[in-house]
């Protein structure tokens, strides 16, 4: 029985489907689970998280088109990943066959079938950063005679999340989805982690669960098969995750779990790198002779006081960044180029984006490939939680706010004689004072 909890035997399982439409207009053309955060696919978090605690066969439930393309062409059968990170014995990544499923508990009942899975399954989520003890919860789930363990976090927005009741043994006596407040039976929030033995294929065969699959046509984890597990009596449990959790499936989202890691100091489970020792919570990446020299550019204009690297602040291999600059608590992608007297603040900017000089970035996130036209007569403003998808080109002299701009568009420029947004202030705008709050599922 050892060997079924050994996790070199277990099968996770990456349901990525639909639209992820509260990320768009940057998983319009690519699946959610491979947008950059700092400077690496949103999942591969996940697969090195797992991988280096043994877990060594994943499936990624990928639906439709965009997501199976997306992970197949970055992550292929795993092997460059091994590689990448010296996994030894190297992962395995399989992928869902061309079904499309009708929720998240209905791709791991394909999977499960297709691959004939006869072991303990643990599902994560594609757009989670996460932390978790997996021998551990593998214990713990042995311990409590589990059919089914959840791990759980503390919320501060019960509506955002499936919110479980537990007895006093860890046991789930109810779980809501998305509660009002009133409603909310705890504080305790489903994570998208679940730890599942293998006999859930025999529930999955159930008249009532195919009537779900069949007529209602949908069997999604929080809304249907969860409730149906504890209704019938299946002991399921609540696990309290003691590492870190980030939903980044949303702009808000994203941006609070790039704040909330670069300003750990250090203390986040995500390696970030080593940081550059004569700049404080700055990280430049790129170990070749190439990346180095760019480097040392940046180190060499930072003590210059050419440019400004201002609380945490996350830069990519090969960035080339001009005079003047002010970086604060932002992460910057590979191959990006920074003209002088551009500001970017509490942003992320993805990789090989161009933004032209004097134009100032605040709350935002820019996607790859992207040109921020800009002159210093008419700076181009880019502010309150706006997104930039890829391959866009923002004209000079444009201010947007809060607003999302598709791929590929072109967005003219406004090359006023006076420029409304420049009266009665002096070279920059005001910085917010409020911090965006905490990650919030918004669709």
């Amino acid at each position: 029985m050892e060997a079924e909890f050994d996790p070199s035997q277990l099968r996770v399982v990456i349901p990525v489907g639909g639209e992820a439409k509260r990320l768009r207009p940057l998983t319009s053309e690519v699946s959610k689970a491979v947008v950059h955060i700092f400077n690496r696919p949103l999942v591969e978090f996940a697969l090195r998280e797992l991988s280096e605690q043994g877990a060594r066969n994943f499936i990624f439930g990928a639906k439709g088109y965009v997501n199976y393309k997306s992970l197949y062409d970055f992550f292929g059968e795993g092997i460059g990943f091994s590689t990448r990170y010296g996994i030894d014995p190297r992962i395995h990544i399989k992928y869902q066959p061309r079904t499309e499923d009708v929720g998240s508990a209905d791709s791991v009942r394909i999977n499960m079938e297709y691959y004939g899975i006869d072991g303990p399954v643990l599902v994560v989520q594609g757009d989670n950063l996460f932390q978790l003890d997996l021998r551990d919860m593998l214990s713990y789930m042995k311990r409590k005679n589990a059919f089914m363990v959840i791990a759980l976090m503390v919320a501060e927005d019960v509506e955002a999340y499936g919110i479980a009741d537990l007895d006093s043994d860890g046991r789930i006596r109810r779980f809501v989805e998305k509660p009002t407040k009133e409603e909310a039976p705890s504080r305790l929030a489903n994570t998208g982690i679940y730890l599942i033995l293998p006999e859930v294929r025999r529930v999955f065969e159930n008249p009532e669960v195919k009537k779900m699959i069949e007529q209602d046509k949908r069997l999604d984890f929080g809304l249907d098969f969860i409730p149906y597990l504890i209704r019938n009596g299946y002991p399921v449990y609540g696990y309290p995750l003691e590492g870190e959790w980030h939903d980044v499936g949303s702009p808000r989202g994203y941006l609070n779990t790039m704040r909330d890691v670069l300003n750990s100091e250090g203390r986040s489970g995500f390696y970030l790198g080593e940081p550059v020792a004569a700049l404080g919570r700055v990280w430049i990446h790129g170990t070749s002779l190439e990346s180095a020299r760019r480097r040392e550019e940046i180190v060499d204009k930072v003590r210059d006081e050419k440019i400004k690297l201002e609380g945490s602040v996350l830069i990519g291999r090969h960035c080339q960044i001009g005079d003047g600059v002010i970086i604060r608590d932002s992460c910057i992608d590979n191959f990006c180029i920074i003209a002088d007297d551009v500001t970017i603040e509490r942003s992320a900017l993805m990789d090989r984006s161009a933004v032209e000089e004097g134009a100032y970035i605040q709350d935002s996130i820019i996607g790859r490939h992207v040109r921020v036209k800009s002159v210093k007569a008419h700076p181009t403003w880019i502010l309150g939680l706006s997104v930039v998808g890829d391959d866009a080109t923002i004209g000079a002299g444009r201010v947007l706010a809060s607003v999302k701009v598709d791929p590929h568009s072109v967005v003219p420029e406004q090359l006023d004689e006076a420029p409304a947004h420049l009266e009665g202030l002096h070279d920059k705008p005001p910085v917010a004072d409020a911090e965006p709050s905490r990650p919030r599922q918004e669709d």
